[in-house]
């Protein structure tokens, strides 16, 4: 058992004597994470990624051959690289696309299905 009785209720309840103070409440930012912010900083990442691959094509110019199928051919090999990069960033995004269009339809069907 405890030796805490407990207050009438015509008595106050007891409050501790060392009640820790408030401090100063943290300073907000006066405007939040906002879609143009994060806009702006992706174009400003966006050109200085533009800006490096620039400096990547303009100090690899030497002419490198490519063979493939049967077709020859010679590029620099810093466009032949940044070609590559970017067939493999369509690649990523046509399949995105596929898995998007793919969810959608099941998730259409489903509520279809839920509403009836």
């Amino acid at each position: 058992m405890s030796s805490h009785t407990p207050a009438s209720p015509s008595q106050p309840p007891h409050k501790p004597d060392a009640a820790p103070k408030p401090g100063p409440a943290p300073k907000e930012p006066a405007i939040g994470f906002t879609r143009a912010g994060a806009l702006w900083s992706s174009l400003i990442a966006g050109f200085l990624i533009l800006i490096l691959l620039l400096i990547f094509i303009t100090q690899n110019t030497a002419t490198a051959p490519f063979t493939f199928l049967g077709w020859h051919w010679s590029l620099p090999l810093g466009v032949a690289i940044l070609l590559a990069a970017v067939v493999g960033g369509l690649i990523t995004v046509a399949v995105g696309t596929a898995r998007i269009l793919q969810l959608r339809r099941a998730a259409k069907k489903h509520h279809a299905a839920s509403s009836r």
